[in-house]
């Protein structure tokens, strides 16, 4: 049985990994340095968005893993004598240009990838991983097909999965519920049709779709259509520009009023896109500043301001990572094969309470929140309405 590992506010513990490395053989450095025990310094590559349209994402998680970084090393930048290096690079987005830039990062000799704010980037650099046997920590992106997919990947933030079932826990129980998905009728609403079918479905519910085509500009004919099924919960997967009307439609015909209504939150820079539908809509969320009580989170939100961010929907991810990342460093001593088998059944306090890597196939175990928003002046703040356990949104293990 692999013995679980726990890093407690920045104080990493020190296994018998370390204690057996001085009988470790001598390492060579990707610099070529060659040193007895471990290597004198490790280079990290960050590949996300720094430009394109998941940009804001990028900030989010580069700000907080900087903030991580200092936070896991106490300020110093390495641990146990091996200096931590980051290389950063911009994936714009695009899963061809992430390639590139893993292919020449794996190519100067850095066996430890970290980053990815798309789900798209995040399957290429993956696949990478696996071909190369490097160690990838996937950032924001949230598709399901990154848990499991192979052994040297590992994500930093949560799944989709884990947002569906949050979606279920506003009803006290789901078993025999019927269940309507919203949604635009393209890749990501299908998807997450699917998801609602596998996971809500799993748990006993019955899953119908009001799906609505792309270039739809009225939308009081899908509100009535969602109204007239008359189901327990709508859970509601939108996107783009028609959001703001899709909402207003929803709330002029009386869906918010008769029927409960799940969306997820997403960061700052959509409270107010819901507009007098805001106070009506039951959001699920990963994370907003004020959601988690506890040292880690407010050491993150005092560090990221302090540098002149805003701490943000995805920052708990960069910050994760950088805590997997010291953590895989101290205990592999340069290899990858020991840096994956530290992190698998790794615990730690995060910015969101304990983090627990699942051993089998890497999901990030974790709370999810229920929020509202209410009206703050002219604008409106997200506001905690409940703390959903790990274990009641915990995804399904991966084949």
């Amino acid at each position: 049985m692999r013995v679980t590992k726990k890093l407690l506010l920045g104080s990493v513990v020190v296994t018998a990994a370390l204690a057996l490395a001085a009988c470790a053989p001598t390492t060579e450095t990707p610099s070529g340095e060659v040193t007895d025990g471990g290597p004198s310094e490790v280079t990290v590559g960050i590949v996300t968005s720094e430009s394109g349209p998941l940009a804001g994402y990028g900030k989010q998680y580069l700000d907080a893993f900087k903030a991580g970084l200092d936070y896991a090393t106490d300020g110093t930048g390495e641990i146990d004598g091996t200096t931590i290096n980051v290389e950063y690079r911009d994936d714009a987005g695009d899963p061809d240009k992430a390639v590139t830039a893993v292919k020449e990062l794996i190519g100067s000799g850095v066996d430890i990838i970290a980053g990815t704010a798309s789900s798209g980037v995040a399957l290429a650099v993956a696949e990478q991983a696996e071909q190369n046997k490097v160690l990838y920590i996937s950032g924001p992106a949230a598709a399901d097909a990154i848990t499991g997919i192979n052994d040297y990947t590992f994500r930093s933030g949560r799944q989709s999965a884990q947002d569906v079932a949050t979606a279920g826990t506003f009803l006290d129980d789901i078993e025999g519920k019927t269940v309507t998905v919203f949604a635009q009728d393209n890749a990501f609403g299908q998807g997450n049709v699917a998801a609602v079918e596998a996971i809500l479905g799993g748990q006993g519910a019955s899953v119908n779709s009001v799906l609505v085509a792309e270039d739809a500009t009225e939308f009081t004919p899908f509100a009535q259509q969602v109204l007239a099924g008359a189901p327990d919960l709508v859970f509601v997967a939108w996107a783009g520009a028609t959001s703001g009307a899709m909402w207003q439609a929803m709330s002029q015909q009386g869906v918010l009023d008769e029927i409960p209504v799940v969306t997820g939150l997403g960061d700052s820079a959509t409270f107010g896109a819901y507009g007098e539908a805001s106070e009506k809509i039951n959001f699920l969320n990963h994370y907003f500043p004020e959601a988690p009580d506890n040292d880690v989170n407010s050491a993150m939100v005092e560090a990221i301001e302090d540098a002149g961010g805003t701490p943000d929907l995805f920052s708990p991810d960069g910050f994760n990572a950088a805590i997997m990342i010291v953590h895989a460093i101290q205990e592999g001593q340069g290899d990858v094969d020991a840096m994956v088998s530290a992190l698998e059944g790794f615990e730690f306090e995060g910015p969101k309470g304990t983090m627990a890597v699942r051993e089998g196939d890497h999901a990030l175990i974790q709370e999810m929140y229920q929020v509202k928003l209410v009206a703050d002046g002219g604008t409106f703040v997200p506001e905690l309405v409940d703390t959903v356990s790990a274990d009641d949104v915990a995804p399904a293990e991966a084949d």
